[in-house]
């Protein structure tokens, strides 16, 4: 339990113990709580939060530090971005050789390209072994040193039994060098069918080099895009401070990192300042601006006692408050954890691309070879040197990044997309399934409604007062989460009413509760639960259809076997709720409401928002198998709710959404979560699932369009035609291409227009 007027807590240098029951009490020494008498107990040091590196083509590789894939050797990325996370080392590496590349590239290409311009080559004035040594000596570095990572990732691909892009990037680059260096050491090795004009062997180190060049290019700009689509992430930690203003046990205050505030801690917030952790008001008053949360612009009113939320904004007030919440526990963390989490999963069109990855690479081998056999053997002199060129083109060009790439950058930068607008997909299947729900299944209270109901009539049985009764109440609510049990509490607290301890406190879900006050027995729920508990309870709920005939939602009331009265609780609609539903139903949705309420309330609220289909007094598990038996007549359910009854339905739907207003268990057991709580969340989920599964399908239309088109023209289909071949060089450039074209490509998706009014592109219309 907490105390307000607890002493503030010092600083982690004043205060090295604790209460293991009431963390807030913090001591320089040892000695006792002034609480609870324990002992107090030695403050744990706070381990160093450690970022973890894995694979956005493959989630399950986790790795302690950055570096390659070992199944498709891409660069691991971290896992979650933190506020004071580093530079990508791997961005920075690859640019650094990159720079190096270029460098040396440039003059080993003007070299070999000298002989095409006017004027005289530069073999004219060094020979051709002297050109063939001083392109060398250039080019050999850029192989050897620029190039090692692909090198490095191709035999790891090998070691692993994991062909990938960079195994034929190291075969092809590797075979050209082997080839010009031997061609260049020892050129009398080399038979006649591979001399071409004046007898000279050809050399290929301009090729291997601008290979490696165009391949570092292509990591830079791919290792920057994908750095981009975690712009989302950052502009989230962005929005929690990075210190907080903490109360020493003597009165001082003194700013200090984020990472050192403590549950427990007094922190002062001033005027203009954000909250710093999730927390209570201890005293003060303000307007906090919350729209970060629930998308609302107007403040809202905050006073002690009232829950904040860090990363929102205090207006012109100053607060005292106590953290609750710290680190990865706070709201904004949970949230920035479940998008990253999200942008690491796989859809289960991901599970195509894999199927085909695993046997193109080596297909594409075979290709090359076949394509060496046949210029070796049938193609124009010199075979040989047509037969390398072709077979180095074919591994170059058929490199599967873009392949790779389609599925999940679209979802990296489409869960992104979502989070700014409220809407958090737990992973990407939901983002997949979302876009073919055809029904949808809503509970009532805290999704359709407030879920902040009030009591508005209580009706005592002869015998008992209203005060007395609500006091009854009041105490055997007191133990739970229920909204209605809050309005209860809230009730009493508004009429002066001191509720008793209760004892035996026992929930059921779907009926009520029950327990002791002051030795009696208690019950509150609807009449299944006092037909249980064999109480006659006709006459009280006959009385009862007055306050339901009103939409008020009833609770019955029973003291030591006999009727003691009713509650009337009312929750009224969300201002969103009818506008929601209605777009909804516009975008083909079966809306169905289900609800543990009475039929006669339920009615009331189905009846104002058009719903035509109710089913009415459902319990948790009743709610589990409905959304099955939807399921199995076909249909494609998608249920939003957000309390701990909702949690089995929830799980057991094609696609759960939770209110980010209602319970943990109800968001740990969905799909998507809607922050604030507006069931309009879905329409732009639904947009965003449209948009983008046709983002991916343009994406693997096009890298699987690439690599049937450029395969062939890399063998040489079309030399017999119109004497066309492929320069390994261009297939490189057109490699790195295709996998940057898929990028830009999906960071189209950042600026998908969510809401009906806003103009509408090409990804979102497109189907």
């Amino acid at each position: 339990m907490s105390h307000p007027d607890a002493t503030p807590a010092p600083s982690p240098s004043d205060a090295d113990h604790t209460c293991p029951m009431h963390p807030e009490v913090r001591r320089s020494g040892s000695g006792t709580c002034p609480e609870c008498g324990m002992a107090l107990e030695p403050v744990a040091p706070v381990a160093a939060t450690r970022v973890e590196w894995t694979c956005p083509m493959h989630p399950e590789v986790v790795e302690p530090e950055p570096g390659a894939c070992p199944l498709c050797g891409m660069a691991l990325e971290p896992r979650t971005l933190r506020r004071d996370a580093p530079d990508n080392p791997e961005l920075i590496d690859m640019s650094r050789r990159l720079v190096v590349a270029a460098l040396l590239t440039v003059p080993v290409f003007a070299i070999a390209m000298s002989g095409m311009l006017p004027g005289r080559p530069v073999e004219a004035w060094l020979g051709p072994a002297g050109s063939a040594w001083l392109q060398l000596l250039l080019a050999l570095p850029v192989v050897a040193w620029c190039g090692l990572p692909f090198f490095e990732r191709g035999l790891a691909s090998v070691r692993n039994r994991r062909l990938n892009m960079f195994s034929l990037i190291a075969l092809g680059t590797g075979a050209a060098t082997v080839y010009s260096v031997a061609a260049t050491l020892a050129p009398g090795i080399f038979p006649d069918s591979l001399r071409g004009e004046g007898g000279a062997v050809p050399i290929y180190f301009e090729s291997a080099a601008v290979i490696v060049t165009l391949v570092l290019v292509g990591q830079v700009l791919e290792l920057r895009a994908r750095d981009r689509t975690g712009a989302a992430i950052r502009a989230l930690l962005e929005l929690a401070p990075g210190t907080a203003r903490r109360i020493a046990a003597d009165g001082s205050e003194a700013d200090v990192p984020l990472e050192d505030v403590r549950v427990g801690d007094t922190l002062r917030v001033r005027p203009g300042e954000k909250i710093p952790v999730d927390g209570v008001v201890l005293d003060g008053a303000s307007r906090v601006d919350e729209s970060m949360l629930t998308g609302e612009p107007m403040p809202v009113g905050k006073s002690a006692g009232d829950a904040v939320v860090g990363g929102t904004v205090n207006g012109n007030g100053a607060l005292r408050m106590r953290a609750e919440h710290v680190g990865d526990e706070t709201l904004l963390s949970r949230i920035v954890a479940m998008v990253s989490e999200a942008q690491r999963s796989q859809a289960p069109v991901q599970h195509l691309a894999d199927r085909v990855a695993s046997v193109f690479v080596p297909a594409v081998i075979l290709i090359s070879l076949a394509s060496f056999g046949v210029w070796a053997s049938i193609g124009p002199e010199p075979r040989l040197a047509h037969a390398l060129t072709n077979a180095v083109a074919v591994l170059i060009i058929a490199c599967p990044c873009a392949l790779g790439l389609a599925t999940p950058m679209s979802i990296m930068v489409a869960t992104g997309r979502a989070a700014r607008a409220g809407v958090l997909f737990r992973n990407a299947e939901a983002v997949q399934t979302l876009r073919d729900v055809d029904t949808l299944v809503v509970d009532k209270t805290g999704t359709l409604t407030e879920g902040a109901p009030r009591v508005v009539s209580v009706t005592p049985e002869p015998g008992w007062d209203e005060d007395r009764l609500l006091a009854l109440c009041a105490a055997l609510e007191r133990d739970s989460e229920h909204p209605l049990a809050e309005a209860v509490r809230h009730a009493a607290e508004e009429r002066g009413i001191a509720a008793p301890d209760s004892t035996d406190f026992d929930s059921t879900p779907g009926l009520g509760v029950t327990g002791r006050v002051e030795g009696r027995r208690v019950a509150i729920g609807n009449r299944a639960l006092l037909d249980h508990l064999d109480v006659a309870s006709g006459a009280l709920d006959a009385a009862a259809d007055a306050g339901r005939a009103r939409g008020e939602t009833v609770l019955l009331v029973a003291c030591d076997g006999a009727p003691a009265g009713w509650l009337g609780v009312t929750d009224p609609i969300k201002s969103t709720t009818r506008e929601a539903l209605a777009r909804l139903r516009a975008d083909g949705l079966r809306v169905v409401m289900m609800t543990g309420d009475h039929p006669d309330t339920a009615a009331v609220v189905a009846r104002a928002l058009q719903i035509d289909e109710v089913h009415a007094g459902v319990r948790p598990d009743d709610k589990s198998q409905q959304v099955a038996e939807l399921q199995a007549r076909g249909a494609r359910v998608a249920m939003a709710g957000d309390g701990i009854n909702d949690a089995p339905a929830l799980a057991r739907a094609d696609v759960g959404i939770a209110m980010g207003t209602g319970t943990d268990v109800a968001i740990e057991s969905a799909g998507v979560t809607l922050v604030r709580g507006d069931l309009r969340g879905i329409v732009r989920a639904r947009t965003l699932s449209r948009a983008t599964m046709a983002n991916i399908r343009q994406n693997l239309f096009f890298a699987f369009g690439y690599n049937a088109l450029g395969v062939p023209i890399a063998a040489g289909i079309l030399y017999p035609a119109f004497g066309l071949l492929l320069d390994p060089m261009v297939a490189a450039a057109a490699m790195s291409l295709s996998s940057v074209s898929v990028i830009g490509n999906a960071l189209r998706l950042r600026g998908v227009p969510l809401d009906p009014d806003s103009p509408r592109t090409p990804a979102a219309d497109a189907q």
